[in-house]
């Protein structure tokens, strides 16, 4: 073992055996704002950034993957709702993601739902959470945005819970277009369970009216961006036909396949109960299955980001193998850390 090789697997050691039982025991949403202000201090003094880049950065050209037209140095990215206003995007980079998705963004800043809305079901390896989409607004973001420097970019965005499904489509233009020189593609959610009556848009009538019409306002732009849909994973088959025939008549550039689930199959925590978005690895199985089947039946039409239960390497060679052509961490990230990213990247080389 070299010493590159020992300290990795040391810092990964020193993760799950000190730093996760620490951070553990104590409210998770106040230790994700504590993490973030440690992260954003530590990341000032100098040479660290560069010590955690060299740390976890896998630089490989052959992990290089191009997909709707954007080029991603590699295909592990950080899921939507880890980073919601665009506020550690550069730091999080550093631990060795090829993109960052930042959001569920909206028009007009919100609270999101009442707390206590996130919880740790740790006999499972799971998160359940009913945040609301939580954020400063899409314009307090785009603040933050201006100083990206060359970090790939998602913008996932979305309604704020007082406008009416009627309306929807207004909220998603408006931040489609403040976003728009600032992403380098965008995700349409209409598949979280914590805004009511937001997966109601999932039908495909006015899904099929919201995609195109923000595809109109993108084809009036100079270079029109790609745009994603993240869907559910408790989507029936005949539901996941009508997202394919849906992306095949509004020519959208893929779907992220999945964001989290309702159903509670199978858990043993005491948390099971609470309402929310399940993410984790219960979720492993059935988000793959969501991303198989849509690759089958569309006879790999489009794109598909993979999300949902992926904490291991293998568990993200199980989605890439599916058909996934990306893959993106959350509660993953949470629960092995973060030399999760670097296993992956590994594991990669290692099949080509």
């Amino acid at each position: 073992m070299d010493n590159f090789t020992f300290v990795t697997h040391n810092t990964t050691n020193m993760y799950k055996l000190l730093i996760r039982p620490i951070l553990f025991r104590f409210d998770p949403e106040k230790v994700h704002y504590l993490t973030f202000s440690i992260i954003k201090k530590i990341a000032r003094v100098p040479g660290f950034s560069a010590f955690i880049n060299a740390l976890y950065e896998v630089n490989d050209k052959r992990l290089e993957t191009e997909v709707f037209g954007l080029k991603f140095k590699n295909p592990i990215g950080l899921a939507a709702g880890f980073d919601k206003d665009a506020k550690l995007y550069k730091e999080l980079s550093n631990f060795g993601f090829g993109f960052i998705e930042i959001g569920t963004l909206t028009p007009k800043p919100q609270e999101g739902n009442p707390k206590k809305r996130l919880f740790r079901l740790k006999e499972d390896s799971a998160i359940i959470n009913r945040m609301g989409f939580n954020n400063g607004g899409v314009q307090q973001a785009v603040e933050r945005l201006k100083n990206n420097k060359g970090v790939l970019i998602g913008g996932n965005i979305g309604k704020n819970k007082i406008t009416p499904n009627e309306n929807a489509t207004s909220d998603y233009e408006f931040c489609f277009d403040v976003l728009y020189n600032y992403v380098d593609y965008f995700v349409v959610n209409v598949s979280s369970p914590n805004t009511p009556n937001l997966r109601a848009l999932q039908d495909k009538e006015p899904l099929t009216q919201l995609l195109q019409a923000l595809q109109n306002k993108n084809w009036l732009k100079p270079k029109p961006k790609p745009i994603l849909l993240k869907i559910a994973p408790d989507l029936t088959d005949e539901q996941l036909l009508d997202i394919i025939a849906i992306v095949k008549e509004t020519k959208i550039a893929g779907v992220i396949a999945t964001n989290t689930t309702i159903s509670r199959e199978g858990l043993q925590s005491e948390n099971k109960i609470e309402t929310g978005g399940l993410s984790g690895k219960p979720l492993t199985k059935r988000s793959t299955e969501v991303i198989r089947f849509l690759s089958e039946k569309s006879n790999k039409a489009f794109p598909i980001i993979g999300v949902g239960g992926i904490h291991s390497a293998d568990d993200a060679i199980e989605k890439l193998e599916a058909g996934a052509s990306l893959i993106q961490l959350y509660t993953g990230f949470i629960y092995e850390g973060p030399a999760l990213v670097k296993a992956i990247n590994k594991k990669i080389l290692e099949r080509l």
